[in-house]
């Protein structure tokens, strides 16, 4: 049977579907739309898909973020006799990248023993691969083999102090590797920010999805739904707008970087990119970086608690910045515990351990670890010298010889110091002002904040060890060590020693410490200029001894002795020494002239180290990361003086101290080793002194240049003193010995009176220094009004003299004030010092200075 079918015209279909379309506008027009926002969509996302793809792969081209440079201190050096144990020199073996025996590192590896530790460098140490045992006893060192024999010392491996920062960005960043990161580390970040980091494609949908519900449900803002790999597309190509459209291209670039990159790689690009707080001016960027300036360690030796913290402040890092606000910072340490927990990573038991852990922070005092204005000298040494790109790129080790224990004395010597200085200036500026009848009220005057700079430096090398530059980085990055100020008083030894110089050259009569200049009221010509310097108070000496005028700063004695000497002189050997500022004017002799203070530090190293000028050196040398030396650094040395006169000179500054302006080191401070200085004022107070292996110069004043009205001995010197106290308890720089005394060199036992050679009837005597044949040839009996009227009084006796006393310069001088005597102003003069003016070295500082004349420099 057959079977007809029929079959639709195809005709009439199509007639039917275009009737359809055609009659039915709602559709028609949603289907336009469609086909518009699929093609704008789809053009959209080509658009920035080309776009960031470019430059994506422009901006993760090669090496991500460019290498820093590193800094190192100067190796801590060991001595025989020096107090430490095993374990101390593991752990700053470790710390510089050491590792045990078992383990392997190119720096080197260590292996403690019973009573002491083995210590062997590596291919890429500082120092050569020679290995050393230090033997220790009853905590002490007892003694130190090396392969060539028994040692007197031994340097262990330079401490790594900081990364050279971006002069651009002025962050700092160790660059580490995702093998680096610590597991620990890892699942912190990842249990707090993005726990399904290892399983999204760049967007956690699922996270947005719950997000949008709760916004939507609670009217609350829930935590964030950005993923690791968004914060990174933010951070790199996005500006922190908060809109649709720059949301969709953050999915958009996560999604790209997701398809460029593994997930390893791109954990390491976050580890090394997020803001993880200041120090100072500086920006933490990194766990590297942030490891170093939160706990002062190496990111792979962080605790869990420690891991903890930093993945916790990356959310806030100022909010919950550990130093400012421990307790916020401390709670979301502790929510990442938590966190930690709920994603297995940690057992509970662990979890709570680590939140029983306090905040155990660094020392946040930027000075104490980071140095950061001699951070900023090396920088700008080295950028004079070498390509900064070059310096960051190849990984230059850069060896400096910054102290870290030195340092951190200075930071605290500078913070005590500074305070005293606040309460004096705050005394000043506090007046009682009369505001109605019979009313008063208490008002401080405003004013400037003072400033301080430090310099100290090893006076035989000229590495600057230690440096200050301000007091408080963060503040004011403005490095007052090399800002030029007004010398004062601590030009005045460089007058003395032109002076004294002149023996040397053969001039007749010799100037010595004996010699007598004239202090009273004068008048000063030079060209048609008239100077007319003061004394403090109007108070004049008359005649007295050179060495009296400089250890009590009195000004117009010591014009008298740069007019004497030849202003030209004076300014040939201050130029000498590194003062190139001076000009051969009476104001000169007072330091109207300006110089910075590692000016003066290199200046003063021409009395320190027996009359040879060593400059500063920062850097001892910058090598590559396999340890090669690319570049060393040499200081430059000259002999400026003869060392006769440079002892000399040292023995008249030891005066200072022992009896003179700077009294108060020996008597309030007790700071008693063998030492010389000058305490000095101009607008600024300054102190510069030093022992025989160390040179400090301390400089406090105002940026606006305005008088601090304070005299140095009030503001520099107590903060000069402090460091010497806690620098020569340290190690090593505790062997403080007397200054070397050169030939050609003679120490005189002169009578007080008549400063002529004493004999047994003047038993009033003081012990000074003379270059041979310059010292007085007559006695107080042959030459003296002593030995007149001890003929007459019968004051003499039948005692021999004291022993012969180098002490002039190496401690406190036979016949001057003792310290322990109390203030010597407060000594009851006898008969003959009330008639003639005698016993002028009975004296001490003298109170603050008013202003100087003519705005030159003041008594100090």
């Amino acid at each position: 049977m057959a079977i007809k079918l029929k079959f639709p015209k195809k005709k009439r279909r199509g007639k039917a579907g275009r009737l359809f379309l055609s009659q039915d506008p709602v559709i028609r027009v949603a289907l336009f739309v469609f086909v518009i926002l699929a093609v704008a969509i789809s053009g959209f996302f080509s658009y920035y898909y080309v776009k960031y793809d470019r430059i994506i792969a422009r901006r993760f081209k090669g090496e991500v973020f460019s290498n820093s440079a590193e800094i190192y201190a100067i190796p801590t050096r060991l001595y025989l006799g020096e107090k430490i144990e095993s374990r101390e020199i593991s752990a700053q073996l470790r710390q510089a990248g050491y590792t045990d025996k078992n383990g392997k590192s190119a720096i080197g590896s260590f292996r403690l023993l019973t009573g002491g530790i083995e210590v062997e460098p590596g291919p890429e140490s500082y120092h050569s691969p020679e290995k050393a045992t230090i033997h220790i006893s009853d905590g002490k060192i007892e003694s130190i083999t090396g392969q060539s024999g028994d040692l007197e010392a031994y340097e262990l491996e330079p401490q790594l102090i900081t990364s050279l920062f971006d002069s651009e960005q002025r962050s700092k960043r160790q660059v580490v590797k995702y093998g680096d990161i610590p597991k620990v580390m890892v699942d912190a970040v990842l249990a707090i920010e993005d726990r399904r980091f290892f399983e999204h494609s760049g967007v956690n949908f699922v996270r947005m999805t719950e997000v949008a519900w709760i916004d939507l449900t609670h009217q609350r803002y829930a935590q964030g739904s950005s993923t690791l790999t968004m914060q990174l597309s933010r951070g790199f190509f996005l500006s922190p707008e908060k809109t649709i459209r720059r949301k969709i291209i953050e999915m958009l670039i996560a999604e790209e970087l997701e398809q460029k990159f593994s997930k390893q790689k791109i954990f390491e690009i976050y580890a090394n990119w997020v803001d993880l707080g200041q120090r100072g001016s500086f920006a933490i960027s990194g766990f590297g970086e942030a490891s170093r300036a939160y706990f002062n360690k190496d990111l792979k030796d962080l605790t869990l608690p420690e891991a903890a913290l930093l993945a916790g402040i990356i959310q806030r890092p100022s909010y919950l910045s550990p130093y400012r606000h421990p307790e916020r910072a401390l709670e979301r340490r502790n929510l990442v515990l938590d966190s930690m927990v709920e994603t297995h990573a940690i057992t509970k038991e662990q979890a709570e351990r680590a939140k029983a852990s306090p905040l155990k922070l660094a020392p946040p005092n930027v000075e104490a670890s980071d140095a950061p204005y001699f951070v900023d000298l090396v920088r700008d040494t080295l950028i004079g010298k070498m390509n900064e790109r070059e310096l960051n790129d190849e990984s230059y080790r850069i060896y400096t010889t910054l102290d870290p224990n030195l340092q951190n004395v200075a930071a605290q010597a500078v913070d005590a110091g500074m305070k005293l200085v606040d309460e004096q200036v705050k005394k000043r500026r506090t007046k009682r002002v009369k505001v109605g009848k019979n009313k008063y009220e208490i008002k401080i005057e405003p004013g400037p904040e003072a400033q301080v700079a430090l310099i100290a430096m090893d006076p035989h090398t000229g590495e600057v060890l230690a440096l200050v530059g301000g007091r408080n980085y963060a503040f004011s990055q403005l490095d007052h060590a090399v800002a030029k100020r007004p010398t004062g008083s601590i030009f005045k030894p460089f007058v003395y020693a032109a002076a004294i110089n002149s023996a040397v050259n053969g001039a007749t009569p010799a100037f010595t410490p004996a010699s007598i200049v004239v202090d009273q009221p004068s008048t000063f010509a030079y060209g048609d200029q008239i100077y007319e310097p003061r004394n403090y108070k109007e108070e004049y000496h008359g005649e007295v001894t050179a060495r009296y005028a400089l250890a009590m700063s009195l000004n117009n004695a010591t014009v008298q002795v740069a007019q004497q000497v030849g202003y030209d002189k004076v300014a040939d050997l201050a130029r000498s020494a590194g003062i190139t500022s001076v000009k051969p004017t009476p104001a000169m002799a007072l330091g109207a002239y300006d110089a910075t203070p590692l000016d003066m530090a290199a200046a003063y190293t021409v009395f320190a180290n027996g009359g040879t000028r060593i400059s500063s050196v920062l850097v001892n040398s910058v090598r590559n990361s396999t340890g090669d030396v690319v570049m060393d650094f040499q200081p430059d040395k000259r002999l400026v003086l003869d060392p006769r006169v440079a002892f000399v000179m040292t023995d008249m500054m030891a005066g200072v101290l022992n009896f003179g302006t700077a009294f108060d080191v020996r008597g309030r401070y007790a700071f008693n080793a063998p030492a010389a200085g000058k305490t000095g004022t101009s607008h600024d107070g300054w102190f510069a002194g030093y022992t025989s292996n160390l040179l400090c110069i301390v400089w406090v004043g105002y940026d606006d240049y305005s008088d601090i009205r304070l005299s140095g001995a009030q503001t520099a010197l107590p903060i000069w003193a402090e460091f010497m106290k806690k620098a020569t308890a340290l190690p090593q720089y505790s062997n403080v010995k007397t200054f070397s005394q050169p030939s050609g060199v003679v120490d005189v036992q002169l009578d007080k009176t008549t400063n002529l050679l004493a004999t047994p009837s003047c038993p009033q005597t003081y012990t000074a220094a003379f270059i041979a044949g310059t010292e007085p040839n007559t006695t107080c009996d042959q030459g003296g009004v002593h030995g007149f009227f001890s003929k007459i009084f019968g004051l003499g006796n039948d005692k021999a003299l004291p022993p012969p006393n180098s002490a002039g310069a190496n401690g406190t001088a036979a016949g001057d004030p003792n310290p322990a005597d109390g203030d010597p102003s407060k000594k009851k003069k006898g008969l003959l010092g009330k008639i003639t003016g005698i016993f002028k070295n009975d004296k001490t500082a003298d109170p603050p200075p008013k202003p100087p004349a003519n705005n030159e420099a003041s008594p100090h």
